[in-house]
């Protein structure tokens, strides 16, 4: 009887392979039994403490938050369980539920349609090695390293009615437009130094992402007789991927929790209401309705981890296809 040498030799391997399993678990356990206790105990303070604050901080509250949204905790009264009443009430009773939906929704559609785009041409214009390219990027990164609070404040400057920059540079020397009281205008107001601010963020992301770029592409494609819009759209824009995929998951997660500017114009009022000011008016507001604000907060939760669920399933079927 002949064996194939093929045969033969898948065999062995598989034999050694298989041996070598039980050696590496060995092998592991034995490390584990010359640590000292001092270093046992080091590493399961370096593995519990995080985990324990993990818990604490973040899905402690969390799952608390979820509780909450069934009842009617005010933090006086004795709570009681309501059940779905909270959602009820926001879906069809509370007037600036809807608008506020909108206005979120409005705040995405901004954030990819103008900042997005923005931030990738700025990217894709200093990564050409334009001359002062420094300068220009520390230019435009420079609101991202400023607060939200203060970009409020200087917009706010600029938005003045009386002898704001910009009536001044429409020439409204007084009675000017009154960009953040006019509840018709104001959350594009609001959107443009939201944008500002998005863009340049944006901009980091793909200037990194465009850094990481094999340059033997770019080399490639103007040998082929590609232009340079011909180059980024169809060999380095679909290299960067990832790069993609977390501009995405950062837009949707930055349009949901925008905040900062609208409080800080009219508490989110008229115009601007918002999910998240919502949540801060009702828990801290004159009623602590602590177990409405939290039926808002679940809300926004879902609304936020639900796109950036299906985008990211999508991407992986993508590259599992690839």
């Amino acid at each position: 009887m002949t064996i194939d040498a093929g045969t033969q030799g898948h065999r062995s391997m598989t034999l050694t392979t298989a041996a070598a399993g039980p050696q590496r678990v060995r092998r592991g356990r034995s490390r584990l039994r010359h640590l000292t206790k001092r270093d046992r105990v080091i590493v399961t303070v370096m593995v519990v403490l995080p985990l324990a604050l993990d818990l604490v901080f973040i899905w402690g509250p969390a799952l608390a938050t979820f509780v909450y949204s069934f009842t009617n905790a005010t933090g006086a009264a004795p709570v009681q369980w309501i059940g779905w009443k909270n959602y009820h009430d926001i879906a069809t009773l509370d007037p600036s539920f809807w608008p506020a939906v909108r206005h979120n929704a409005l705040w995405l559609g901004v954030f990819i349609l103008i900042a997005t785009p923005l931030g990738m041409l700025f990217a894709a214009l200093l990564d050409r090695g334009l001359r002062g390219s420094r300068i220009y990027q520390s230019v435009f990164f420079l609101p991202v390293m400023l607060s939200l609070a203060l970009i409020g404040i200087i917009w706010q400057i600029v938005y003045t009615t009386q002898g704001g920059l910009l009536n001044t540079l429409l020439g409204h020397s007084s009675g000017g437009t009154d960009f953040l009281g006019n509840p018709d205008i104001n959350i594009w107001a609001v959107l443009a130094e939201a944008t500002w601010r998005q863009a340049g963020y944006i901009m980091v992301l793909y200037l990194s992402g465009l850094k990481a770029v094999d340059p033997a592409l770019k080399e490639s494609a103007a040998l082929d007789g590609a232009s340079g819009w011909q180059t980024f759209w169809h060999v380095i824009f679909p290299v960067m991927r990832p790069i993609n995929a977390v501009v995405i998951v950062v837009t949707v997660i930055e349009s949901l929790r925008a905040f900062d500017l609208v409080y800080i114009t009219n508490q989110g009022g008229i115009g601007l209401q918002l999910i998240s000011a919502m949540i801060t008016q009702q828990i801290t507001g004159p009623g602590n309705r602590i177990g409405y604000g939290s039926a808002l907060g679940v809300i926004l939760l879902l609304v936020s981890i639900v796109p950036i669920c299906v985008f990211l399933v999508m991407q992986f079927r993508k590259d599992d296809a690839e």
